[in-house]
């Protein structure tokens, strides 16, 4: 039963620098990890990936036979992946059976998780063969600072949450960076567990030039809070510490800490049910506030 992540985020969200840290964390864990890049645009990739979709597709070849931009391009490669499926899964198939654990690395543009439906497709298919994985979707850490701006994380998690219907961590990145950008409005906790948006609405609609729209900031913010279903892990992925708190939360989101019991490593069921994310966030914003 081979577990895994999909990794997900707009450009810049530090996807790539995800998956070569947690490779790395997994492999000295013992865990036997491969990257799988399904991303076209990544070129010169700082990790070594176990299957490629450029072996199957290239961005450039994509654009220059068709005559499409990039953001078009990459529609394309997505969509001839999931025509091309038998492709990708003989490929997965000798590690899957050698029980390794996959970190899928997916592409930026959030219009493949929003409105178009091959990457869900690919992974109900992938689900239908026994694969157990989770959404990690990666947002830049400075969209705290600004109320519009994380008002639009939060719709952005929310459509990819109920476009791709599967286990979902929500991820704040380079969490350690977010000091050097200025003071927060509310302390991290509140980013992470998005607590009541009516005093994010204030500053929405007292300090931001948004406040002319105030009526649709305010329907914005009651949905997201009708749904009821957004909030954040922190990662900075050079700390260790906090690199081990966010694999916790994604093996309970893939069932990796059920399925993959055996005896002798029940541990790391009892390390993952001591999760407390609202005392991680704290930690976070202490230890990188110093």
């Amino acid at each position: 039963m081979p577990f895994g992540q999909v990794v997900i985020g707009p450009p810049g969200s530090g996807k790539t620098t995800y998956c070569r840290g947690m490779q790395a964390f997994l492999n000295a864990l013992g865990r036997k990890t491969i990257v799988v890049n399904l991303d076209p645009a990544n070129e010169n990739t700082p990790y070594s990936s176990a299957v490629n979709i450029e072996d199957l597709i290239t961005l450039q070849d994509a654009m220059d036979a068709y005559e499409l931009g990039p953001n078009g391009g990459m529609v394309y490669c997505i969509e001839y992946l999931e025509k091309n499926l038998e492709w990708l899964i003989a490929k997965l198939q000798p590690y899957a059976d050698d029980e390794y654990y996959f970190i899928i690395d997916c592409p930026g543009q959030v219009e493949l998780y929003t409105h178009n439906e091959s990457v869900r497709t690919i992974i109900r298919h992938l689900e239908k063969l026994n694969y157990r994985l989770a959404c990690v979707h990666l947002v830049d850490a400075s969209y705290c600072t600004e109320a519009a701006k994380f008002i639009s994380v939060l719709l952005l998690s929310l459509t990819t949450m109920t476009m791709l219907e599967m286990p979902h961590v929500n991820v704040l990145s380079k969490i350690d960076l977010l000091p050097q950008l200025g003071e927060l409005d509310f302390s991290l906790d509140y980013y992470t567990a998005v607590m009541d948006l009516d005093y994010l609405l204030f500053h929405l609609n007292e300090r931001e030039s948004s406040a002319r729209f105030g009526e649709l900031n305010k329907v914005i913010c009651g949905l997201i809070e009708d749904f009821s279903l957004v909030g954040f892990s922190t990662l900075c992925i050079t700390d260790k510490h906090s690199v081990a708190n966010l694999l916790k939360e994604v093996d309970k989101a893939n069932g990796y800490i059920f399925g993959a019991l055996t005896a002798g490593n029940e541990d790391i069921l009892l390390s993952a049910n001591t999760t407390n994310l609202l005392d991680e966030a704290r930690e976070a914003q202490a230890r990188y506030e110093q």
